[in-house]
């Protein structure tokens, strides 16, 4: 089933607007800081324009190497009064910024609401599942269902975009910071908030229902209702024992409703200045998420149409004690990478300095931590680096945090670091506009019906069986990190994408916790394998079909025909942890042998062989089959009746981690580039860019804490190699269709070299 439909007209539209911004595209790579004017922290601004100080800022920023700033507007100081525009500061950071040959990229916050908003349209507060009416306090604003609210924020920004012509500095907008129905305001004296139940939010629900059903009676089919007419429907709030068809139904509409208020965003600007870059960014990708969020999230994929460029924020280590891990940094930047698709995507918020909420205060922000991050992006395919911020928070929970600089102006090490990555970028931009990652051969399906197994009542538990918790993000996440050392490209792969013919890309794809799944999606996987694909699923598969309903036969849709075998038995733990054992006939599992045990998650899945081309190569400890092995048509598939991806980002086990690296060798993917030799450390990780048929940049990190000596062949022939940040000739040693090189990599280092002929 496909989730959401876009007119061939809107298809058009979008393709024409994307094509006015593709000389500025080509031609400029921004990697900007946020900055304001003076010392305010974003959405606000400064009570006044000081043109001298706010010159000396942006001196100091050019100077040390940036060619951009990402400058705000917030609706409700820039309209304070219906119609009449305060645009002062705007105006004088871009002639300040023209005059300097800076960039701006300008960010837009409307849901800081002016109060002549919410004095005119009363009834346009957000309302929660409870029926309680939020109050806005300067956020969040109000309802962009109703329609006086939606024309009066659209009616801004095309004020806005009529101001900015002839702004020669001008590059181009964020359009919406982090999209979620309610921004920057958390109603704490709610138990379980979500939003919106206004009686617009509920009115727009209702034609979207009309759309995907067609007929009131199909409607009552779905959701075993009697609806006498339009008007009785309202969005799910209960569970109940009937059917969760409708509290699905209800999820996707908030996710396609995000999509189409960032489009008429898009649509406000576009129709006066289409040759800006238009943009937003998620506060996380989809992965840290979830569709269930009652401020409602965004789908990567799904906002990515809309815009030019799609970002998402990036805190490594945001206000934590201990950072995030390299393996978890890149699955951030992957998703949002496989998201945003070859254009590429932007980071729209990298953090600058230490972090703090309230009390709550991250470890120390290092010079090295900024190269490691920026790098991390470029490699993965970044085409736009913005640093949060240029001085640390003035006020509020963030206070003193999140700064490149001190907030008395001295400049940090790390603000250097930053610069000096600006300056290597900017000189080298046609080359890193023009690379793009290395082809992935792997895929890991992100499946946003997985999360509503269930309906409102997902599968969670504390205590011994704590581990469900996240246990979608963490069966996506485990996989990820499984991989991460045997330095392949991965991509995450919306399971959409599967029902529209995408899979075919992959060598090999991995289906965690599948336990819904779209007959379209499932039909699409059936024809992968027997094309030739390989297809790795856990327990469970397509239990569930897209309504919430269950299937006859588990594997469902026929999936049980392609792994050769079915479910006839299932349990839930009670520890909620399972002991598999490899069997004699394990060989088809590279790295394992018969007699090695692996850790698995939840349930204990029997799957009992039904086909002569199945066979047992795993077993629960009282006997019953596991792992299935199979092969269909031209290609093969693993069955796994247990979570084996949750079980790994839980425990880290070893012997799982062989697992999962021998599928690689199991579906035959190839190494482009490999660490050959690190002093046997494991800390090395490499990235390689085309740039065309025969251009490669190679990126090797350092993430350890001590220096090695690292060897890494790529395959190819090339003659030359270039150090790009220094511009040194390297050595390149020939083998068999590769070239290697060795370095010594101090803790922390990133090193970039460009091959070519």
């Amino acid at each position: 089933m496909r989730l959401w439909r876009r007119t061939a007209l809107s298809l058009l539209i979008a393709r024409l607007l994307l094509l006015t911004v593709s000389a500025q595209e080509e031609s400029f790579f921004p990697v900007a800081v946020w900055y304001g004017g003076g010392r305010a922290r974003a959405p606000m601004l400064e009570a006044r324009v000081d043109r001298d100080r706010w010159r000396q800022d942006l001196k100091q920023i050019k100077s040390l190497g940036f060619n951009a700033i990402r400058c705000w507007v917030d609706w409700a100081t820039a309209e304070p009064v219906e119609g009449k525009y305060d645009f002062a500061a705007l105006d004088a950071l871009l002639d300040l910024a023209e005059e300097l040959d800076l960039k701006v990229i300008v960010q837009v916050y409307v849901d800081s609401a002016p109060d002549w908003v919410g004095k005119k349209y009363r009834e346009a507060e957000f309302v929660s599942i409870s029926g309680d009416r939020i109050r806005s306090e300067s956020a969040p604003g109000y309802c962009f269902d109703h329609p006086g609210v939606r024309r009066a924020v659209l009616d801004f920004y095309a004020a806005l975009a009529t101001h900015l012509k002839g702004k020669r500095a001008f590059y181009g907008w964020d359009l919406w910071s982090e999209p979620h129905v309610i921004n920057w305001a958390q109603a704490t004296y709610l138990v379980g908030p979500e939003f919106c139940f206004c009686p617009y939010s509920v009115a727009r629900y209702r034609e979207w229902l009309k759309k995907k059903y067609g007929s009131l009676d199909a409607l009552n089919h779905a959701w075993y209702r009697r609806f006498a007419d339009w008007s009785e429907v309202e969005p799910n709030r209960l569970s109940t024992i009937l059917s969760y068809t409708d509290y699905i139904d209800w999820r996707f509409f908030i996710i396609d409703k995000l999509a189409e208020d960032l489009r008429a965003r898009r649509e406000a600007v576009k129709r006066i200045l289409p040759d800006r870059v238009a943009t937003s960014h998620a506060a996380a990708p989809s992965l840290f998420t979830s569709p269930l969020s009652g401020d409602g999230s965004p789908d990567d994929w799904l906002m990515a149409e809309q815009v030019d460029f799609w970002g998402t924020s990036f805190y490594p280590k945001h206000s934590f004690p201990v950072g995030r891990d390299v393996a978890w940094r890149g699955a951030l930047l992957d998703f949002a990478r496989s998201a945003s698709g070859e254009r590429g995507f932007w980071v729209g918020e990298l953090q600058g300095g230490f972090g703090t909420v309230a009390l709550r205060i991250s470890s120390t922000v290092t010079p090295e931590d900024i190269r490691i991050w920026t790098w991390s992006a470029v490699a993965r395919g970044a085409k736009a680096i913005n640093f949060y911020a240029w001085y640390p928070m003035s006020s509020g929970y963030e206070s003193g945090g999140f700064g490149l600089i001190n907030l008395d102006g001295t400049v940090t090490e790390r603000a250097r670091e930053a610069g000096r990555i600006a300056q290597t970028i900017d000189r080298h931009r046609a080359l890193f506009l023009r690379a793009h990652p290395a082809r992935a051969e792997i895929a890991i399906v992100y499946n946003p019906l997985s999360y509503m197994v269930g309906g409102r009542r997902p599968l969670q538990a504390a205590g011994p069986q704590g581990e469900f918790v996240n246990i979608e993000r963490n069966s996506m996440l485990g996989i990820y990190r499984a991989l991460f050392p045997a330095n392949v490209p991965v991509d995450f792969l919306h399971v959409d994408r599967i029902a529209r013919g995408e899979a075919r890309r992959y060598k090999l794809i991995f289906l965690p916790y599948p336990l819904m799944l779209s007959e379209a999606a499932s039909r699409a996987l059936i024809e992968y394998v027997k094309q030739g694909g390989a297809l790795v699923a856990e327990a469970r598969l397509a239990w569930n079909d897209e309504r919430g309903r269950a299937k006859e036969i588990i594997p469902g849709f026929g999936l049980h025909e392609v792994c050769g075998c079915r479910e006839t038995a299932v349990q839930q733990t009670a520890s909620g942890k399972t002991e598999i054992e490899v069997a004699a006939a394990g060989a088809s599992l590279p790295l394992l042998k018969p007699g090695d045990r692996l850790r698995g998650l939840g349930y204990e899945e029997t799957l009992t062989p039904i086909s002569p081309n199945a066979r047992v190569v795993a077993r629960f400890s009282d006997g019953s089959p596991a792992i299935v092995a199979s092969t269909f048509g031209r290609g093969k598939m693993i069955a796994i009746g247990t979570f084996l991806g949750a079980a790994y980002e839980a425990e880290r086990d070893p012997n799982l981690a062989r697992f999962f690296l021998g599928l690689l060798d199991w579906a035959g993917i190839a190494r482009e580039a490999e660490v050959v030799s690190a002093n046997g450390a494991s800390s090395v990780e490499i990235k390689l860019m085309s740039v065309d048929a025969d251009q490669k940049i190679l990126f090797v990190f350092n993430h350890g804490e001590a220096p090695v000596e690292a060897t890494v062949s790529v395959k190819g022939s090339f003659q030359r190699a270039i150090e790009l940040t220094t511009g040194k000739d390297l050595e390149l040693r020939e083998g068999e269709g590769a070239v290697g090189l060795t370095k010594g990599l101090a803790p922390k280092e990133v090193w970039i070299v460009h091959l070519r002929p």
